[in-house]
């Protein structure tokens, strides 16, 4: 059997996308609370005021929004993750579920506006570090280790307001202050974090993975190394309080092919993962490669890295290495002659040998094998899945969802996880498919787009009760964990 006895199945979800709450136990706004449900066709807009007049920029291809801009709702535009699919208050239900399902594990995030409202308040929130505790207890019951993010696509957006979040040092304070808080709290109940989210985002979303209003190459680069530094800062701060604490960074992976043999291409291939790799690169080794540094130079952006940037850098290095994969993509030297496909938050090249979803994203399990041999080769560190999985329009009939579509997907990526373990000799440590249950699509922020393996009756004209149901994934996934994926 090539799942060792401790692999961790689990499921995925992010406290952004299918928490809701908003407002409430004193929770603070977010930078995906002023951001508006979109669509393939239409993308989400920030929304926020300059001296009182409207104003709006999409989310995926963002305008500089000015420094004296206001970030608000406006009453005329519909904002989904601020119900989203209602974890907050269906929380205890939801780990009923889990335990049903069988879960060994449950990767999650905590909302920083939750437990700092500002971000800079001088003291937490009790009641979001009281909700937080209940779901880990909930969690330990019923036998399920937490995975938790610490900052999944949410920066107080006072901060963005107060210094533009994370161009300005003075973030990496705060972090840290949020980040002690959460430790102390939660030593005894969380064994795994992750520091960022699909930290590389940043470069490809800056306001979602960020907080940042600019997107000029200089501004990008700044916030990238203040992030690597307080994720750097806060493992050592975290092995400080608990030394069994376990920490990993986090990259979204896109695998990517050459367009062709011809060397240029081949070339074109390597600079696109280098830049997913750089902050791998960072957490893992403790200090920036040559080619970055170079690159910066030739650009003439390269932040200012102190001394005491490079000693905690170095001193916090990660215990493993998680990542998401959900589709691969083609890169060329001539961009010119790539057909472009959907993705995420990233994109590429259309590759004519793969089947693609109802959102262009290009289905090849393959690809999560080459992304575990690459990675493992590189690093020799374990490796885990925390988010792999397919948005489809599920049809909710009778109080059954048939998604044969879903179970076929899970079910090629995990055959090549198989492989990857088993032939090509990966140290994995768990999966976590997005998503446990149905949330509000980061990208396009449609509830319609599904991902869960329990449907939730919630739809994007506001309608629905939020009621659960488990879809056919479900049960065929409960089967996988019970055989320890020896009955796929």
């Amino acid at each position: 059997m090539p799942f060792p006895d401790n692999f961790l199945w689990g499921a995925a979800v992010a406290a952004n996308q299918c928490e809701g709450g908003f407002l409430q136990g004193n929770k603070g706004i977010s930078n995906t609370d002023v951001i508006t449900r979109g669509s393939l066709e239409n993308p989400r807009q920030i929304t926020y005021t300059v001296n009182h007049r409207r104003q709006k920029t999409a989310l995926m291809n963002m305008e500089n929004i000015p420094e004296d801009a206001e970030f608000v709702c406006f009453d005329d535009e519909t904002y989904p993750n601020h119900e989203s699919t209602d974890f907050y208050h269906h929380y205890k239900e939801d780990i009923a579920l889990m335990k049903d399902l069988g879960l060994k594990a449950f990767r999650m995030s905590i909302s920083w506006p939750r437990i700092f409202p500002l971000g800079n308040d001088e003291e937490p929130n009790e009641a979001g570090l009281a909700f937080y505790e209940e779901i880990f207890r909930g969690l330990k019951e019923a036998g399920i280790e937490p995975i938790v993010t610490i900052n999944h696509y949410e920066i107080p957006i006072h901060l963005t307001e107060l210094w533009g979040s994370w161009l300005d040092r003075r973030m990496i304070t705060c972090f840290l202050n949020y980040c002690e808080t959460i430790f102390m709290r939660y030593k005894d109940l969380v064994h795994y974090w992750l520091t960022f989210n699909e930290i590389n985002h940043v470069n490809l979303v800056p306001f979602l993975a960020a907080g940042i209003t600019k997107k000029d190459p200089r501004s990008l680069a700044v916030a990238s190394h203040y992030e690597l530094v307080a994720a750097a800062k806060a493992v050592s701060l975290g092995r400080r309080i608990n030394p069994n604490f376990k920490f990993g960074c986090m990259i979204g992976h896109t695998q990517a092919y050459p367009y062709t043999c011809k060397p240029e291409d081949i070339y074109a291939r390597w600079d696109f993962m280098s830049r997913c790799y750089l902050y791998s690169d960072v957490q893992v080794r403790g200090y920036y490669p040559t080619y970055q540094l170079k690159k910066w130079d030739r650009e003439g952006i390269r932040p200012e890295i102190t001394e005491q940037d490079r000693k905690d850098l170095q001193a916090g290095t990660v215990d493993f290495i998680s990542f998401s994969y959900y589709h691969s993509g083609v890169q060329a030297a001539d961009l010119a002659v790539l057909k472009m496909t959907g993705g995420n938050l990233s994109r590429g090249g259309k590759n004519p040998y793969l089947p693609t979803t109802e959102w262009g994203w290009q289905i090849d399990p393959m690809g999560l094998r080459m992304a575990l041999i690459e990675l493992y080769d590189r690093y020799q560190k374990p490796l885990f899945i925390v988010e792999n999985g397919l948005g489809a329009k599920d049809q909710l009939v009778n109080g059954r969802v048939h998604d044969p579509y879903r179970i076929a997907y899970l079910k090629a990526h995990i055959e090549a996880m198989m492989l990857a373990i088993e032939v090509d000799g990966v140290e994995l440590l768990g999966y976590t498919p997005w998503s446990f249950i149905d949330l509000v699509s980061a990208g396009t922020g449609e509830y319609r787009k599904r991902y869960g393996l329990v449907y939730v009756d919630k739809q994007d004209d506001g309608s629905g009760d939020y009621q659960r149901y488990r879809k056919d994934s479900f049960r065929w996934y409960r089967e996988v964990i019970r055989t320890n994926g020896s009955n796929i």
